[in-house]
């Protein structure tokens, strides 16, 4: 596997307060820069960048993957296996509702991964999954 370079990501939200609380108390990214308009997080070693925008609204689309109906826009990142169920639990704990709930895609076979899929405050879907061998990210098989 390469080595991965962070990403930069701008996305927008509806109240900027409510959306600093979500990723930093709910999510555990650590704010950075940040104006009335916009805030920076540390996205799990990516720049997230939220920006205000009050009139911000979501286009439901769905893709069916796996009989399951999947949030498109979305985006996320792999976390470690060990930590995909901690994780979960804690937004649980924190009254998410998830979309998809946390399950085992391709069990017992090569690409197996664990997946979650969940909206923030202001209608962004995100999904965060794992892969029981990491080596499998890239993967053209399943």
């Amino acid at each position: 596997m390469t080595k991965l370079s962070p990403f930069h990501l701008a996305i927008p939200v509806k109240d900027l307060s409510e959306s600093k609380n979500f990723y930093k108390n709910i999510l555990g990214c650590k704010p950075g820069r940040e104006s009335d308009e916009w805030a920076d997080y540390d996205f799990f070693g990516h720049q997230l960048v939220i920006h205000v925008d009050p009139n911000h609204n979501v286009k439901a689309h769905h893709n069916e993957v796996d009989g399951k109906s999947v949030p498109i826009p979305h985006f996320g990142v792999v976390i470690p296996w060990d930590d995909f169920d901690k994780f979960a639990r804690s937004l649980s704990v924190n009254k998410i509702q998830f979309t998809i709930e946390p399950y085992i895609r391709f069990e017992g076979l090569p690409g197996e991964q664990k997946t979650m899929f969940f909206y923030d405050n202001s209608g962004n879907a995100l999904e965060f999954k794992s892969f029981k061998d990491m080596n499998m990210l890239f993967s053209t098989k399943i």
